[in-house]
């Protein structure tokens, strides 16, 4: 037994050794499949580029060709022209109008321009210049952006605050979480815009939005009522202290005496008349925020930038044929190569 006893160190490195050679190995694997998965990306981005730089005065006759086509297109095509509307929709009245949107692009595309006639009330002729529509979020400052996360938190839970913070709240919110929106249309007509602000009053005006504005408006009402309730009382009781100060100040000498005992002064009667200064002050500011807030929000929406008279001509990227006609050449000719390589290689695979 004791000439077992000195092995047991030497067996145990032994196994420590065989384990750091395992780590070893694996790391090495894995550090060559990764290496294996960079060389894969890099000679499929060869692979592409390889055809455009054996052909490549060929590819330099295309993209010449290519560009010339999109200057002559641009020349030909009849240009489209943009406008801008601004605006902030109140009543939830935001919801019909992207759905409108989507329905009035909808209609274009089939066109039924019988339908868009009546909606926008023009003439059937101009109809048929319209593009398309476009909702964007309207120009929004990091202020306005503090603000709604401030009523956003005020409107949950305290214990949900913590689980979106602001910086979550802004990358996690979408189109119809604003207060302002970019109506963006489009059309061969540059005048035209003006007269499509009678088809987008009807989307504000809708149902839904009569029906939130009359809630709101009998609310306000029967608040009102009860702040007038409330001031009529007030100032009946401020009457009632008048009187008594007004009886206080005539007997104001006047002393009760009881037998044994010293004289009593009568004591002056608290009229708290400045505490119902106040409440009638806190009232009258109540009353005055409700008829502000009701004056602002008395329309279904406010335009705060009408479309433009004459349309802006439309230059983005979907509009420069000049280069967009190249960028699709290029496009459809490493296609092309690779379909080929592709035929080859089925037909030859045995």
């Amino acid at each position: 037994m004791s000439d077992k006893l000195p092995q047991q160190p030497q067996n145990e490195e032994v196994d420590l050794g065989q384990l750091f050679n395992a780590i070893g190995r694996l790391f090495e694997r894995l550090f060559s499949f990764i290496a294996k998965i960079f060389k894969g990306i890099f000679s499929a981005i060869i692979y592409t580029i390889k055809p455009l730089v054996d052909n490549f005065k060929l590819v330099a006759i295309v993209l010449v060709i290519a560009a010339i086509l999109g200057y002559v297109y641009k020349k030909v095509k009849e240009p489209i022209y943009y406008s801008n509307m601004v605006v902030r929709p109140h009543f939830d009245s935001k919801y019909k109008l992207s759905s409108n949107i989507n329905y009035f692009n909808g209609l274009i595309s089939s066109r039924n321009y019988s339908e868009l006639s009546n909606i926008f009330e023009i003439d059937s002729s101009d109809v048929k210049e319209l593009v398309g529509f476009e909702l964007k979020a309207g120009p929004e400052t990091q202020n306005d952006l503090f603000i709604e996360y401030d009523e956003y938190v005020k409107s949950i839970d305290t214990s949900l605050v913590d689980e979106l913070n602001y910086v979550e709240y802004v990358k996690n919110r979408d189109l119809l979480s604003g207060s302002l929106f970019a109506i963006k249309a489009r059309s061969f007509k540059n005048n035209i815009f003006p007269h499509l602000e009678e088809g987008f009053r009807k989307t504000f005006e809708n149902d839904f939005s009569k029906y939130q504005k009359k809630v709101r408006d009998t609310v306000a009402f029967l608040e009102r009522q009860a702040l007038n309730t409330q001031l009529d009382r007030l100032d009946s009781i401020q009457k009632t202290y008048l009187e008594v100060i007004k009886n206080e100040s005539k007997n104001q000498s006047l002393s009760l005496a009881v037998p044994g005992t010293l004289p009593l002064q009568e004591e002056k009667t608290a009229t708290k008349e400045y505490d119902l200064f106040l409440k009638e002050q806190e009232i009258r500011r109540t009353l005055n925020y409700l008829d502000k807030s009701i004056a602002e929000e008395n329309t279904y929406f406010d335009v705060l930038s009408s479309f433009d008279k004459v349309g802006s001509k439309d230059n983005n990227i979907r509009q420069r044929y000049t280069i967009l006609f190249p960028v699709l050449a290029l496009i459809l000719f490493v296609l092309g190569f690779l379909a080929l390589k592709a035929f080859k290689f089925i037909k030859n695979y045995e």
